[in-house]
C-alpha cells in the first residue's frame, strides 16, 4: 500500500508541476538543442570584418532585406552560398511571383498566417509527458499537412504530366 501511495503522490506532483507552465507562451513543437558549447557554424557568416564607426551618427538608415554596409550584395551572396551561378541572374522570380499573386494577396497575410499557425500549434502542443521531457512533436503535428511525394508524383503521371527528372520510388525498385 505504501508504494502505491508514493506512486500516486508522485503522479499528482507531476501533474501539478506540469500545470505551472506559461500558458501565454507560444507552443514550441520542435525541441532542438545544441549539445555542444560551441557556436553553430552555419549561423555566422563573416563576409567582412566588423568595424565600429567613429560616431554612430555616421551609420546609414537600416534597410531590412536590402543592401547595407556589411552585406552589399545579399541576393548574389545567397545564390553563391547555395551553389548557384551569380552571373546567371534570377530568372524565375518574376514568373513565380506573378503566378502566386494572380488572385491577389492580402495585405495582412503575415499576421493572419502567424495567428492561424499559433492556434494550430496550441491545439497540437503534445501531451503532458511529451512537453515535460521536451519530445519533438513537430513532425507528428504537421503530418496531416505534409505531402507524400511518391503519391503526388503518381497522381501527376496519371494526369499525363511528364516527370523525366523525378527519381523512381525506392519501394518499387526493391520488388
Amino acid at each position: 500500500m505504501g508504494k502505491l501511495r508514493v506512486s500516486l503522490m508522485s503522479l499528482a506532483a507531476l501533474v501539478a508541476l506540469s500545470a505551472c507552465g506559461d500558458r501565454d507562451a507560444a507552443p514550441n513543437l520542435m525541441n532542438l538543442r545544441n549539445t555542444d558549447r560551441t557556436p553553430d557554424e552555419f549561423s555566422i557568416l563573416p563576409t567582412t570584418p566588423l568595424l565600429q564607426p567613429e560616431t554612430f551618427a555616421e551609420l546609414p538608415v537600416p534597410t531590412p532585406g536590402g543592401v547595407n554596409r556589411t552585406d552589399p550584395t545579399p541576393a548574389a551572396d545567397a545564390v553563391a552560398a547555395l551553389g548557384g551561378r551569380v552571373d546567371a541572374g534570377v530568372g524565375g522570380d518574376r514568373g513565380l511571383i506573378a503566378t502566386v499573386t494572380r488572385y491577389g494577396v492580402g495585405s495582412d497575410i503575415r499576421a493572419t498566417l502567424a495567428t492561424e499557425d499559433e492556434a494550430f500549434r496550441r491545439a497540437n502542443d503534445g501531451l503532458t509527458l511529451e512537453r515535460l521531457f521536451n519530445v519533438n512533436v513537430y513532425y507528428k503535428s504537421y503530418r496531416p499537412q505534409s505531402l507524400d511525394k511518391y503519391r503526388e508524383l503518381q497522381r501527376l503521371r496519371d494526369a499525363g504530366v511528364r516527370t523525366p527528372a523525378a527519381p523512381p520510388n525506392p519501394a518499387l525498385l526493391e520488388q
